[in-house]
């Protein structure tokens, strides 16, 4: 169930469609799926054609905002597996689960992987974008769980001032890592000034770069989703790839292929335990109903993307 029809998510949408049926062909399993479209307005609509089939498990909604106004509704509903999450304390119906491709996963698994590493202090470049603001505050969260103290944090302000006030900051801090919450382009930029200490990035920096602004890039390390990071591993290779030629579908699509493998799972009912090696990650059912999505350690090395521990 997807918002196929809409201008704004039609190309999303279809990306996590055609990854999710490309899994359902090679399991045999496609005559059993059947896919629902729907526009900006239609979630509601959307759902009571699903429950007018019969389905046993849903899949979606896809949209932040389809998400809250299912949370909003009375309506009995099937079970669900929605495909994003509410960033804010509203409960979501009984018979809803989520796996998403959140900003604030990752940056949890980084922070965690970060302590894991050695790092001891830290200071975060982000910007004013809601994207960078969620990172930021997911990775301050984790970290001080994971026994950090507070990072510092440094505005991002890509004029020359802002720069200059940059260099300053960077030239005076004694963290031992840099944070850059920050797209690939700004990434990129902050990375020339953080040269003394190894640099992390939201996964927003694995995008297709310049030559120039993939040698700022050097060996900065990042969580991103094994479909991209390490697709050779055998339960990804027997999977049906097709590129988008694009990253952001690309994961998209691994995301359609992994909610495949939990709805089947979730057909019979909700299992006690699932754990699955999926396309975006290591995949748990945790407490609240959601699946906790545990990515790979990535690194630009020669302007690839390999895995962090690859020989060199």
């Amino acid at each position: 169930m997807l918002p196929l029809d809409s201008p704004d998510y039609a190309r999303a949408a279809t990306a996590v469609r055609d990854g999710f049926m490309a899994a359902a062909h090679a399991a045999n399993a496609a005559d059993r799926c059947r896919v629902i479209a729907h526009d900006d307005k239609g979630v509601l609509g959307a759902f009571e054609a699903a429950k007018a089939l019969g389905a046993s498990v849903v899949v979606g909604p896809l949209v932040r905002d389809d998400l809250r106004l299912l949370a909003e509704s009375r309506d009995a509903l099937p079970l669900t597996l929605a495909l994003n999450q509410l960033d804010d304390a509203t409960v979501l119906p009984p018979q809803v689960y989520t796996l998403a491709l959140s900003v604030e996963g990752d940056a949890r698994a980084l922070a965690r992987r970060m302590r894991d590493g050695g790092a001891t202090t830290v200071v975060v470049i982000g910007d004013d974008s809601p994207i960078s603001r969620r990172f930021a505050a997911a990775f301050h969260g984790e970290w001080l769980l994971a026994g950090g103290g507070p990072p510092e944090a440094i505005r991002f302000d890509p004029r020359p001032g802002g720069l200059t006030a940059l260099r300053g900051a960077l030239s005076k801090s004694s963290a031992s890592a840099v944070v850059l919450a920050l797209d690939g382009p700004d990434a990129a930029v902050a990375r020339s000034f953080a040269l003394r200490v190894p640099v992390y990035a939201i996964s927003l920096v694995n995008q297709p770069h310049q030559s120039a602004a993939m040698a700022d890039l050097e060996g900065v390390r990042f969580i991103d989703v094994p479909w991209l990071v390490t697709p050779d591993v055998p339960t990804l290779a027997k999977l049906p790839r097709r590129d988008t030629g694009n990253v952001l579908l690309d994961r998209l699509y691994a995301l359609g292929l992994d909610a495949f493998q939990v709805a089947r799972a979730f057909v019979r009912g909700v299992p006690e335990r699932l754990e699955i090696a999926g396309a975006t990650g290591q995949l748990t059912l945790a407490e609240g109903r959601h699946f906790a999505r545990d990515g790979v350690l990535a690194e630009f090395r020669r302007g690839q993307v390999v895995p962090a521990d690859a020989p060199r």
